[in-house]
């Protein structure tokens, strides 16, 4: 048998899953079409590439289910993990991270194994013989799209994710802007002074708010529809749900006082976060959007601070294509039509870097388990990882199936336990505490299998 794993994408899923087996001895070979081919969001060549928020979001592994994943691939030494944590920014209790340093890193780390080679070339069809991961993510080339279409006799959902704007940050007025984290949430003062916040008048969020319906948004090709992720939705779109919506969501006032003006509680604010360790750059938290670039610029300088900021980016818009994957991968992320080819990352439905590279650390151990001849039990569906492969391989609905984050609603339910809002820290706990030790027995019992 061939023991060489084809991994087919070089992003968060595809370096996590090359970085698995690579290190239980397999040779891998890493397809990644960048940057010969480019897409819309890539700046690079460089694996792991952040290509929209700079944040693996929250990193409290006791409270918050996506904290709880960082842990468990940390213990399953999760290079995508580590290497976040190498190049950690102030967040507020966040793990976000300065992105370029980052992705030269992970990048580095894969060349430097002896048992991974990287060739960059695209690949336009299914593999028909051979160990393959397909780990292309939401940016997946056309032909190789296509042919997936054609082998699962199904039509390619997709919906459509934008990126938020980055500014400068000697260009923000900081007599007018203050550094303040939520509820001053960190362990230090550069944690609790992680963002920078802009307040917003009744007057000006109203104004805010007719200058983002009016402006001119980029068109959608023929035969496009809009289906956003409710996790990423444009600023926009959002603010055609209700006027209010922003205010409950990315600009919502709670947890932050003025510094500049404590008695005056502002009725809505705008967030930035540093988005490099210089602290140059600040992305605007939540503003992803759809707007032409000479619209951004004049609504996002009717930002108090920001009336004269200099962009280094603008937001933009791109297709997010992902597979049916209750329906077309078994609960080894096996294309049930072709199992010599699995899939993870985002094209399998699950939503974010830390889920997708996740997806990736499983489907590599998965093809090393397969292609030395092991059984693998199931992962735990009790832990943030089985939870995620359970929803996304037959858990979730397939009618209705969409991209999800991992959450505790995915989790088997506690006995004993309080329920509702009041409960909800001791039952979150409760969750984590499973969950670890759950994941520590399946991470001891691998290795012993791999040891016989």
């Amino acid at each position: 048998m061939d023991k060489t794993l084809n991994i087919i994408g070089g992003g968060m899923a595809g370096s996590e899953a090359a970085w698995q087996a690579a290190n239980a001895g397999l040779k891998v070979v890493i397809h990644e079409m960048r940057p010969k081919v480019e897409t819309f969001a890539h700046r690079t060549g460089n694996l792991g590439e952040m290509v929209c928020s700079n944040s693996f979001r929250s990193d409290d592994h006791e409270q918050n289910a996506v904290g709880l994943l960082h842990w468990e691939m940390m213990q399953a030494d999760g290079l995508i993990m580590h290497t976040a944590h190498k190049h950690r920014l102030p967040a507020g209790g966040a793990l976000a991270v300065d992105r370029d340093p980052f992705a030269e890193s992970v990048t580095a780390a894969l060349k430097a194994h002896s048992n991974i080679s990287v060739s960059y070339e695209e690949i336009t069809a299914l593999p028909e013989s051979g160990n393959w991961i397909i780990a292309t993510g939401p940016l997946t080339s056309g032909a190789l799209a296509e042919a997936i279409q054609a082998e699962t006799s199904a039509e390619a959902l997709a919906f459509f994710d934008a990126i938020a704007p980055i500014v400068y940050h000697e260009s923000i007025n900081m007599d007018v802007a203050w550094m303040q984290s939520r509820y001053d949430k960190g362990e230090t003062e550069a944690e609790r002074t992680a963002y920078l916040n802009c307040p917003m008048t009744k007057a000006q969020y109203e104004a805010f708010i007719d200058a983002l319906l009016d402006a001119e948004k980029t068109e959608f090709k023929e035969g496009e529809t809009a289906g956003y992720f409710d996790g990423c939705l444009p600023i926009e779109v959002m603010a055609e749900r209700g006027r209010e919506t922003l205010r409950f969501g990315p600009m919502k006032p709670v947890g932050l006082t003025n510094a500049h003006d404590p008695q005056n509680k502002p009725y809505a604010v705008v967030q930035l976060r540093r988005d490099n360790a210089l602290g140059t750059l600040y992305n605007i938290v939540g503003f992803q959007t759809k707007m032409k670039y000479g619209a951004q610029k004049a609504v996002f300088k009717m930002i108090p601070g920001l009336e004269d900021a200099e962009f280094a980016r603008l937001g933009g818009i791109h297709r997010n294509t992902f597979i049916n994957s209750p329906t077309l991968l078994d609960d080894q992320m096996r294309l049930r039509s072709r199992p010599n080819i699995r899939f993870a990352g985002q094209i399998t439905g699950v939503e974010g870097y830390v889920e997708s590279a996740a997806m990736g650390l499983l489907a590599g151990r998965m093809a090393v388990a397969e292609m030395t001849g092991r059984s693998l039990a199931p992962v735990p569906n009790t832990t943030a990882m089985g939870a995620l492969v359970t929803h996304i391989t037959g858990g979730a609905e397939a009618k209705t199936f969409q991209p999800m984050n991992v959450n505790f609603g995915l989790f088997p339910p506690l006995d004993g336990v309080k329920s509702g809002r009041r409960g909800r820290k001791e039952r979150y706990k409760a969750y984590t505490d499973r969950a670890k030790a759950d994941w520590q027995a399946w991470l001891g019992q691998t290795m012993l299998d791999a040891a016989e």
